[in-house]
């Protein structure tokens, strides 16, 4: 029953919390299956990870006091512990962009009941001389729905904290928790701490905008892929040499927009772009966007051939669209791209070449 003794309050919470340790632990890690799930499954959003904890007890019980226990006490209202510690389970979403938190916590909300919600991102925005920790706070429960479900019968009733963070706003937390709350600081370091909470902010903003102008970048990359049009009044010749002498550099965005065109179902992860660039730069140095979509239609046919007969031969081994194009490069010109592929990657293409009589790259 609860009552205004606090040392009685917290000996019972402790005893609680020690009997429910492990129901707890439990609850945390099929919650935590459960939200990574239902954002994968939505998708659309950039996950960086997704983690559950059991709140320690002795942070429940400096929380307590912190919140509530003065509030009470003045108001001689009688309480218990346990009723007010609703996050018991935490679970833990980061995100790689800012934009992206109100989108997951549309995904949540649309899967589980929500008690409250504290979006510290616009309490501090709407602010204009304060920084601090910034995320989403949403306190859930299961749905009307799970909590009949069987499986789910053990925390049914559960609530259970979930915040949403970016990367650079979940570094944030864990530093600004370890300076800034742990002890008193003066004055002056805490206007220092002001100030690289400004520029973590800034941080968080400036990844935002990258991603965007990336984004653009590779949607104005000029498209290499479509046969250019014929026109009648134009020599032939002078227009081979006019593109040749004018063709960008290949780069990232434009190997993936001719890259995207010849394998539509691949997803080409952006750190291993850069670096395939790389290395056909190294191959053939000045390499542009126009020569690498000419010698890629004119190679694939002859390279997703061989790729079939290799399959065929190698049920367990891999033909993916990097090994295609490392063929096509090749194909197009052996001296120059020999390295591209392994001794015994290159006897079996050619031993294949010449048993088809495929007409030799010029």
């Amino acid at each position: 029953m609860p009552s205004l003794d606090f040392d009685r309050e917290e000996s019972l919470f402790r005893a609680f919390y020690a009997q429910q340790c492990s129901a707890l632990a439990v609850a945390c890690d099929a919650l935590t299956s459960m939200v990574s799930a239902v954002v994968a499954q939505a998708g659309g959003v950039d996950i960086a990870k997704v983690e559950g904890r059991v709140k320690d007890a002795d942070e429940c019980i400096r929380k307590f006091v912190r919140k509530y226990r003065p509030g009470l006490e003045e108001s001689n209202t009688p309480y218990d512990i346990q009723s007010y510690i609703t996050d018991l389970v935490g679970v833990r979403v980061v995100c790689l962009y800012e934009d992206e938190l109100e989108k997951i916590a549309q995904i949540v909300r649309a899967r589980f009941a929500v008690i409250d919600v504290t979006d510290k991102v616009t309490a501090v925005e709407s602010t204009e001389a304060s920084f601090g920790y910034k995320g989403l706070h949403l306190d859930l429960k299961l749905s009307a729905a799970d909590r009949d479900l069987p499986e789910h019968a053990a925390y049914a009733q559960l609530p259970f904290e979930l915040q949403v963070r970016t990367i650079i706003q979940d570094s944030w937390s864990v530093l600004d928790h370890k300076i800034k709350y742990k002890k008193s600081i003066p004055g002056q370091l805490k206007r220092r701490i002001n100030v690289l909470s400004a520029l973590f902010e800034l941080a968080d903003r400036e990844f935002r905008q990258i991603r965007d102008a990336t984004a653009a970048e590779l949607l104005e990359a000029p498209d290499e892929t479509a046969e250019p049009a014929p026109d009648a009044t134009q020599d032939p010749l002078a227009s081979h040499n006019k593109t040749a002498s004018t063709g960008s550099e290949l780069n990232a965005f434009t190997f993936l927009k001719i890259a995207t065109h010849f394998f539509k179902d691949f997803e080409f992860e952006p750190s291993k772009v850069d670096g395939f660039v790389d290395d056909i730069q190294v191959w053939s140095p000045g390499m542009t966007r126009a020569r690498f979509n000419t010698l890629m239609r004119e190679t694939v046919g002859v390279v997703k051939r061989y790729k079939q007969h290799f399959e065929e031969q190698n049920p367990q081994g891999t033909f993916n669209p990097y090994t295609v194009i490392r063929h096509c490069l090749y194909l197009s010109n052996k001296a120059a791209f020999r390295p591209a592929l392994r001794n015994s990657a290159r006897e079996s293409f050619e031993a294949w070449l010449i048993e088809h009589a495929e007409p030799k790259a010029q």
